[in-house]
């Protein structure tokens, strides 16, 4: 049997380019001092740009857009009295907080690692493979649930049907990580980035907000591609190289909670969150349907826009918060409302980095927009854009492997969307293209490189997982495993976007690639 499993010593730093990566990325700051340094980049420039007399022409409305010097009283002004104001008022702040205490309570309740378990186990050996990918990137629905479980969940099934449990680990962490962004249902990364993007349009008369749904139709696409994409890989790359790999302790399961057994407590409690879930499906459907529905537009009777849209976060966190109550007092998780309230709460300490780095970004947005460089480099971009030809496809691609490069090296999708979304948003909007699709872009890049990057805050723990079964595999095996998924996963995706893109179909609920 080959010794590839035995390529290093599991170093703490890989070597050559991948070791690069790793000493490049360790010696970034946290995204909030990246933030602090870039505040104080765009006072300092707007200073110059207005000295300069940097302008921009709108070509809506004809009129002369100046650069506003914040290097200056007014701007300290601005800052100390609004600095509060930006934070609060800032949308994906409340929008996330809100969505997350729901979720919180399905998680912390054990009902998503529960259905998780059970549609991994349950579904017919012929289509595991696709089936695995798309619970993966389905898992982002419960924050980072499906990072955590998913792996250890497919090496167990991996390793019940003959196949190096490796494989499987390798398998699902890619399904996860790779495929963070799609998902079947509107997730935390629909409201966060939908977030950040209104923050944006709300700035520009002719840009419309960006809702949760508004890249709901490409996603769902988007997850049966990565299932179908994925399953060819792990036969084709995966299996045939893990086979290689000797495993130690190959009886043992890597976690306990990958255990596939479903206790009594369990069903009983699947069976009442499924109730509670109809009962309330139903609730929301009355509301909902009816040409007379409070939910519809009240002057049109239409969905798009409507209260359904705009109220969709709070739905969605009863309807998390609901089945997950119901799940936690059967399993006994949840035994009065004491408990429901420590499932927030614990939600809300997760999210505890994410609060402080939104402070900034708040600032960010505000300074940038105060200065009118958001505008101007908006107006200047989309000019060198179409003086460069880069106005369709071509841009569309270079947009996503810029993006992916940089994912490489900062992982907090909020924190780059918080950099990108000023400029191009309003940049991409002068060549016609939505806000949503613009997002859309961003998130397949933001998304296809996690599972490469020895950065992304679940390196370690994949690490360990295959230690378990072999501890002389290093970190530069494990990223050239990984790598064929990148590599495919983008190629597949970009097709996709671009047959999107040529047949002209809504990306999501109201939304088209183009401004209507």
């Amino acid at each position: 049997m080959a010794k590839e499993g035995k390529v290093t010593n599991a170093p703490t730093e890989g070597k050559g380019f991948l070791g690069w990566i790793e000493r490049f990325g360790n010696k970034l700051p946290h995204p909030f001092w990246i933030f602090i340094w870039i505040c104080i980049f765009v006072v300092a420039f707007s200073g110059i740009a207005a000295l300069l007399g940097i302008s921009a022409v709108d070509p809506a409305t004809g009129e002369t857009i100046m650069a506003e010097n914040l290097v200056s009283g007014k701007g300290l002004r601005l800052f100390l009295e609004n600095m509060v104001t930006n934070f609060g008022h800032f949308a994906p702040f409340a929008l996330v907080l809100v969505m997350l205490m729901g979720v919180s309570v399905a998680e912390k309740s054990g009902l998503l690692v529960s259905i998780l378990k059970s549609l991994a186990f349950s579904v017919p050996r012929k289509i595991i493979f696709p089936i695995i990918f798309i619970i993966g990137a389905s898992g982002n629905i419960g924050s980072d649930a499906g990072v955590v479980i998913v792996p250890p969940i497919a090496a167990l099934i991996f390793a019940q049907m003959g196949i190096n449990p490796i494989a499987g680990l390798i398998a699902g962490y890619a399904g996860a990580t790779a495929g963070f962004t799609a998902n079947l249902l509107i997730a935390g990364t629909d409201v966060l980035l939908a977030g950040i993007s209104t923050e944006i349009t709300e700035h520009f008369a002719h840009l419309d907000e960006v809702s949760a749904t508004s890249n709901w139709y490409f996603m769902i696409a988007s997850t049966f591609m990565l299932g179908l994409g994925g399953a060819f890989i792990v036969k084709r790359f995966t299996i045939p190289r893990c086979n290689k790999f000797e495993i130690a302790n190959a009886d043992e399961v890597i976690s306990k909670d990958a255990q596939h057994i479903v206790t009594p407590e369990e069903k009983k409690g699947k069976r009442h969150a499924g109730i509670a879930f109809l009962i309330y499906l139903t609730a929301i459907l009355i509301l909902v349907v009816p040409s007379w529905a409070p939910l519809r537009n009240p002057e049109t009777g239409s969905l798009v826009p409507s209260p359904f849209l705009r109220g969709l976060v709070p739905i969605l966190f009863f309807a998390f918060a609901i089945p997950g109550y119901y799940y936690g007092k059967a399993v006994g998780t949840i035994k009065s409302g004491a408990d429901v309230l420590r499932h927030m709460e614990q939600g809300m300490k997760d999210l505890s980095g994410y609060i402080v780095l939104m402070l900034i970004v708040a600032q960010f947005i505000n300074l940038f927009h105060w200065s009118n460089l958001d505008t101007i480099l908006a107006i200047k971009g989309a000019d060198l854009l179409q003086s460069a030809g880069l106005t369709g496809p071509l841009m569309f691609v270079l947009f996503i492997i810029l993006v992916a490069f940089l994912n490489i090296f900062i992982g907090s999708g909020s924190a780059k969307w918080a950099i990108f979304a000023p400029i191009f948003i309003p940049m991409l909007s002068q060549l016609n293209y939505s806000p949503a699709f613009v997002q859309l872009l961003y998130r397949i890049g933001d998304s296809i490189t996690n599972c490469v990057t020895p950065l992304y805050v679940y390196f370690p723990l994949l690490l360990g997982w295959i230690h378990k079964y072999n501890k002389n595999i290093g970190i530069g095996t494990i990223v050239s495993l990984l790598i064929p998924y990148m590599v495919v996963l983008l190629i597949m995706w970009i097709a996709l976007t671009l047959l999107w893109f040529y047949l002209g179909l809504p990306i999501g609920v109201g939304e088209t690639i183009l401004m209507q």
